[in-house]
């Protein structure tokens, strides 16, 4: 693609930049919709949206090279705009669906299958690109995007509105801390807009939700550094041939993905066991996090195989911290689900602007990875302090959601 349209590496990462500026603005836009219209309205709008996208991107390759470039840009703006209700909407359904002690593995397995994408569609594309070109690439991923849509619609479903569920099973759910009502009331009370300046102070008034949304940035700094600028390290720092280069960036993508299923598995037993709410979410995420600050020894390590296996163990940690939406679900008010949820991811994903302007300088100014290592090891210190003293003690916030009239004023 980028010999095709003529791209210099600035010109992909203005591209780059392009879905994560629309992501991230458009965050709490989609909170206060999800809050509003519910879940499956609002996330199937969003897969028909980005679905289009990506196939009318296949077709930027029958335009001139600087029409492609504006195209392309405007169609990454309109999909980071399009995938911004997804993570608020996965968190909405945990909290709706799964009782307190099933949340860690539910909200693990939704995080931890975005590592699993990059070995799974790699090979994929790789032969949809030898075999028919990269737009085909965009075009398969659209027309996928649709056959999701209609397995969306007519698979999800609020917990009372579910046609096979039972009066027992919603009474389990309930009693053991979902909120089976997120979606009725959001249809019941389809006026009410939680997307005011009053929520939102209300919000960030709250020092442990603060504290959550750094540590959530912080996280989110491991996992931009190794979506982009790891395998930058290792074709550059490590003098890696492009083959190899995609073997080992894939196992990572592995290790941080099996560690997100298991960090969820061992947060929901430490619950079983007679931990505290707060216990059994901090541990894994603070002990993710210090085996995430193992990639500063890759600094010292001379050979590829010792560094590829301390990285492995970094992402690792990184895929057992990944808790914080799972903290999201078992925190957030009432009524307030979506709106936390896009405060959250909003926090978050400003790592995806910052990451990679603060690498690309210290690798420009320095002419080495090795203060780029200390700098995101140094990071996932700075998340477990902030899910230590800053959090404090994990509890479902007791808000009143602000009237309309009150926000609008």
């Amino acid at each position: 693609m980028a010999k095709n349209l003529d791209l210099n590496p600035l010109k992909m990462g203005y591209l780059f930049s392009g879905f994560s500026w629309a992501y991230v603005l458009g965050q709490l836009p989609s909170g206060g919709l999800l809050d509003r219209f519910g879940s499956k309205r609002v996330y199937g709008i969003s897969i028909v949206l980005w679905s289009i996208c990506a196939f009318l991107t296949g077709f930027a390759g029958y335009l001139a090279a600087s029409a492609a470039f504006t195209a392309v840009f405007v169609l990454r703006l309109m999909s980071g705009f399009a995938q911004a209700p997804v993570f608020p909407g996965n968190g909405r359904i945990v909290a709706s669906w799964f009782p307190t002690a099933e949340r860690g593995r539910a909200s693990a397995i939704f995080n931890s299958s975005q590592y699993f994408a990059l070995p799974i569609f790699a090979p994929i594309f790789g032969w949809i690109v030898h075999t028919a070109g990269w737009m085909s690439c965009f075009w398969f991923m659209g027309a996928l995007g649709c056959v999701m849509t209609l397995v969306w619609f007519t698979n999800i479903y609020g917990v009372k509105q579910h046609p096979r569920i039972s009066i027992a099973e919603i009474e389990t759910i309930e009693a053991g801390g979902g909120l089976v009502n997120t979606d009725q009331g959001a249809k019941a009370n389809m006026q009410a807009n939680t997307l005011t300046w009053a929520a939102m102070k209300m919000l960030l008034s709250q020092r442990m939700l603060v504290g959550v949304y750094i540590g959530q940035y912080c996280i989110n700094t491991l996992t931009w550094f190794f979506l982009t600028w790891f395998p930058v390290y290792l074709a550059q720092a490590r003098h890696m041939s492009i083959m190899k280069v995609g073997f080992a960036a894939a196992l990572p993508g592995l290790c941080g993905g099996a560690g997100g299923i298991l960090g969820g598995v061992i947060s929901d037993r430490l619950l079983d066991q007679g931990h505290s709410l707060s216990f059994a979410r901090k541990a894994p995420i603070m002990t993710g996090m210090a085996l995430s600050m193992t990639m500063i020894a890759c600094n010292y390590a001379h050979s590829q195989s010792l560094m590829l296996l301390l990285m492995s163990i970094s992402f690792f940690g990184k895929g057992i911290g990944a808790l914080g939406w799972t903290v999201i679900s078992d925190t957030s008010p009432k009524g307030m689900v979506g709106l936390n949820g896009a405060l959250f991811n909003l926090f978050g994903n400003m790592a995806g602007i910052t990451t990679s302007i603060v690498i690309g300088w210290l690798v420009q100014k320095t002419g080495s990875f090795d203060y780029v290592l200390i700098f995101v090891g140094l990071t996932a210190l700075c998340a477990i302090i902030s899910y230590g003293p800053i959090v404090g003690e994990i509890k479902r916030l007791d808000l009143a959601a602000p009237s309309t009239a009150a926000g609008n004023r």
